[in-house]
């Protein structure tokens, strides 16, 4: 079994319905997820918010987010996969990731990648979120190719993490 196909049978085994909002990304997430048979069950919808004005039209990230904590930053994810999970009637599950493939900022170095999972709560209360930001090496394809199987298998990780705390 691939590192894809442990993902989507776990997914299957815990009944998690996944929403994505993507920026770096740009639905790559979405599209791992999918090369996997049967992924129908597991994938509800997929958001590519690549820039600003998306990011808050489609998923309600916040202005004074963006100003205070720029585009690259985990509150921004936080708030992508909050956003993306609350335009889902059916999802779970919500992965966001934001970050920069190349060399564009001069701040930021390429392959910085803030992720961000949210969990819905069956109770109805507020999702539980993780968030963290890792950086990979590569250039453009190997970046996003690498952080959207991070993302993927975040979902693991951070659910298990939930339900040991």
């Amino acid at each position: 079994m691939n590192e894809l196909e442990a993902v989507a049978h776990f997914m299957q085994r815990h009944g998690l319905l996944l929403v994505t909002g993507e920026s770096c990304t740009a639905g790559l997430i979405a599209a791992r997820l999918a090369d996997v048979p049967g992924a129908g069950q597991l994938l509800d919808c997929a958001f590519v918010v690549y820039s600003p004005d998306a990011k808050k039209q489609c998923l309600h990230v916040g202005e004074q987010t963006l100003r205070e904590h720029n585009l690259t930053s985990e509150p921004v994810a936080r708030e992508m996969a909050r956003g993306a999970l609350a335009n889902s009637l059916r999802a779970n599950v919500a992965i966001a990731n934001t970050g920069l493939a190349d060399d564009s900022d001069d701040e930021i170095p390429a392959g910085t990648q803030c992720f961000a999972w949210a969990f819905r709560d069956a109770a109805g209360g507020a999702p539980k979120l993780y968030s963290e930001t890792r950086r990979f090496r590569g250039d453009r394809s190997e970046i996003r190719e690498a952080s959207a199987l991070y993302a993927l298998q975040g979902i693991q990780r951070y659910f298990e993490k939930m339900h040991v705390l």
